[in-house]
């Protein structure tokens, strides 16, 4: 199964749930302050997630590693592709 698939099951496995406990489908009744917590859980879910992929890809950018070897070889590449293209009659 994939990640994908995963988390499809699992939003309508909680959207299913969170349906049926707003509309009183499964015959509980459930306390008034239960109630206001209730109807607006699917929105603080999202901003929950929201919050938690941004501060991710904070963390990620904040912690990530300069590969100066890498550049340099790279950069190298690059020298070596325009001096053969340069012989090969090719300007820039």
């Amino acid at each position: 199964m994939t990640k994908l698939a995963q988390w499809l099951w699992g939003l309508a496995i909680l959207g299913s749930t969170w349906a049926a406990l707003t509309t009183g489908a499964l015959g509980l009744e459930l306390p008034l302050s239960c109630q206001e917590v209730l109807w607006p859980l699917p929105a603080y879910l999202l901003v929950s997630a929201g919050c938690y992929a941004l501060a991710t890809v904070g963390y990620r950018v904040a912690t990530f590693h300069d590969c100066e070897d890498a550049a340099r070889e790279l950069q190298s590449q690059i020298q070596e592709a325009r001096a053969d293209l340069a012989r090969r009659g090719l300007r820039f």
